[in-house]
């Protein structure tokens, strides 16, 4: 079993986490909003709350994480928020990921942010990751079909843990 981070453990997310946590897994889920931090705990995850747009809020989340989901596919925000997060700030991230013990990314690449947006999120995974000898999975499914959202989630998770 292993250590997974959610970050963005929103509404999918906790379904994500409430799963893993029933196959024996250790997870901890990222929010934004403290408000939400007993939901998150309800699925049997910890809660941090920490932004994606600043990695030191997020930098303790990855202490003992084997595999970091970044289910951003559906964040808000303007544009320009937006093209950070699926670009600047994503590069960032996963430049600090290669120093710690994450050893595999899941990449929400569908949902209800603009597409180009998401397809550059994925080129950076894929770059950073086949750069770093690092598995990754890009979730497309699409999040409106939540079973099929939830498993393919699930699948993808266990495709990097089973990685060579």
């Amino acid at each position: 079993m292993a250590r997974c981070l959610i970050v963005g453990c929103g509404c999918r997310g906790r379904s994500l986490a409430g799963e893993l946590a029933a196959r024996g897994h250790a997870v901890r889920g990222t929010t934004r909003d403290p408000a939400l931090v007993g939901e998150i705990e309800a699925v049997g995850a910890e809660a941090l709350v920490g932004d994606p747009d600043r990695f030191a809020t997020l930098a303790r989340a990855f202490d003992h994480v084997g595999v970091a989901c970044l289910l951003l596919g559906s964040a808000i925000g303007s544009r320009e928020q937006l093209e950070a997060l699926h670009g600047s700030r994503l590069e960032m991230l996963l430049t600090r990921m290669i120093d710690t013990t994450v050893r595999g990314v899941v990449y929400e690449s569908a949902g209800s942010v603009d597409r180009e947006l998401l397809a550059a999120g994925a080129a950076r995974v894929r770059e950073a990751c086949e750069g770093s000898l690092i598995p990754y999975v890009l979730l497309g499914a699409d999040p409106g079909e939540p079973a099929e959202w939830l498993a393919a989630a699930v699948d993808g998770v266990e495709q990097v843990l089973s990685a060579p």
